[in-house]
C-alpha cells in the first residue's frame, strides 16, 4: 500500500506540469481529487490493512493528498493568471513607462572634476589599497611609532600592524619606491578615521597629491594650488597660506579661502573670520625623500591634501557633511 500511494503521488506531480489549460485542470481534479478519484478510492482501501498499519498508512495517505491538493491549487493560480495576460488587450501605440535614470553621487562628481582640474595640469591619477600596513600610512611618511603626530589620527586597526587608511598619502611613498623623478601624482580615494560631527565622518574621500623634480620651490607649490582653487571655485576668489605642521612635509601649510557663504565678511559657517580652511600642503621633508632613496640634495618636491566632501560642502552650499551618507533621494536629486 505505501508503494502505491507514493507512486500515485509521483504520478500526479508528473501530470500537473504537463497542465497548461482549465480544462486540463478540472481532468486532473476529477481524476486524483474527485469523490471517486484515484486517491479518494484508495484511501478508502486502508480499512482493509492490517490494524497495527492503519495509523501510519492513514497519515500518509492524508500527507500525500494534502500535498497534492497544494500543488493542484499552485497551480490552478498559475493558470488563471497566465490566461488574464493572455486575454488582456495590449495597445501597442501609448508610450512606454519611463525608467528612472541613475546618477552620479555628489562626492564623485566633485571629485571627478578635482582629478579632472589636475590631469590638465599633467597630474597622472594613482589608487591605493583602503587597507594599509602601518609602515605605509606612518611610518614610511616621517611618522615613527609613538611619534606625537600619531594623536592626530583616530585610526581603524585591524591588527597591530595593519589598518584602515587614515589617508591617501601612502601612495606617495609606494610611488616612489617604484618610480624615478620626475613624479606628479594624484591618488584619490576614502579614507577611515574614528571621528563623526557634522563636519566629519568615519569614512570620507580624500585627494592627496604631490610632485617631485629637481628645484622644486614652495613658489611651485602655490602656483600648482592657486591654479586649482581659482578653476574650481571662480577666478577672483581670494586665498591664503597659512604656516602650519605636518610631519612629512617642511614646512607646511594650511590653505584658506574668502568663505564663499559670505563673501569674506563673516559669518556662522566661517566662525565671523571671512576665511574657510580647504586644504594643507608643503614641501616634502627630506627624511620621507631618504627613505625611498632620493637624494634630497638632488630632488625635492610638495604634498598636499584634501578633502573632497569639504570641497563639495564650499561649492554647493550644504553646512552637514553627514547628508551625503544618508541616501535621501530628496536630497542627492538636487545634483
Amino acid at each position: 500500500m505505501e508503494n502505491k500511494l507514493q507512486r500515485l503521488k509521483a504520478e500526479a506531480e508528473e501530470t500537473l506540469q504537463k497542465i497548461s489549460d482549465k480544462a486540463g485542470l478540472e481532468e486532473f481534479r476529477v481524476r486524483f481529487l474527485g469523490r471517486r478519484g484515484l486517491l479518494s478510492s484508495t484511501m478508502k482501501q486502508l480499512g482493509k490493512m492490517p490494524k497495527e498499519d492503519r495509523p501510519r498508512l492513514g497519515q500518509l495517505a492524508n500527507t500525500i493528498k494534502k500535498g497534492v491538493e497544494e500543488l493542484f491549487q499552485d497551480k490552478k493560480e498559475l493558470v488563471e493568471s497566465g490566461g488574464a495576460l493572455t486575454a488582456e488587450d495590449v495597445d501597442l501605440s501609448l508610450p512606454g513607462r519611463v525608467l528612472p535614470f541613475g546618477k552620479l553621487h555628489p562626492v564623485t562628481q566633485v571629485m571627478e572634476e578635482i582629478c579632472s582640474v589636475f590631469e590638465g595640469m599633467g597630474f597622472a591619477v594613482a589608487e591605493g589599497p583602503d587597507v594599509e600596513t602601518d609602515h605605509y600610512n606612518f611610518e614610511a611618511l616621517n611618522i615613527p611609532r609613538h611619534h606625537p603626530a600619531r594623536d592626530m589620527h583616530d585610526t581603524f586597526y585591524v591588527s597591530e600592524s595593519i589598518l584602515l587608511r587614515t589617508h591617501t598619502s601612502p601612495m606617495q611613498a609606494r610611488i616612489m619606491e617604484n618610480q624615478e623623478p620626475p613624479l606628479r601624482y594624484i591618488a584619490p580615494g576614502k579614507v577611515y578615521r574614528c571621528d563623526s560631527d557634522i563636519t566629519h565622518t568615519p569614512m570620507f574621500v580624500q585627494v592627496e597629491g604631490f610632485l617631485v623634480d629637481r628645484k622644486v620651490s614652495f613658489a611651485d607649490l602655490k602656483g600648482v594650488l592657486s591654479s586649482f582653487i581659482h578653476r574650481m571655485f571662480k577666478e577672483d576668489l581670494p586665498l591664503r597660506f597659512r604656516p602650519s605642521f605636518f610631519p612629512f612635509t617642511e614646512p607646511s601649510a594650511e590653505v584658506d579661502i574668502a568663505c564663499v557663504i559670505c563673501g569674506g565678511s563673516g559669518c556662522r559657517v566661517c566662525k565671523r573670520t571671512g576665511w574657510i580652511e580647504i586644504l594643507g600642503a608643503g614641501l616634502i621633508d627630506p627624511e620621507v625623500l631618504k627613505m625611498v632613496g632620493y637624494d634630497p640634495d638632488e630632488f625635492s618636491g610638495f604634498a598636499f591634501g584634501l578633502g573632497v566632501e569639504r570641497i563639495a560642502m564650499l561649492k554647493y552650499g550644504i553646512d552637514d557633511i553627514r547628508l551625503y551618507y544618508e541616501n535621501d533621494l530628496r536630497f542627492l536629486n538636487q545634483f
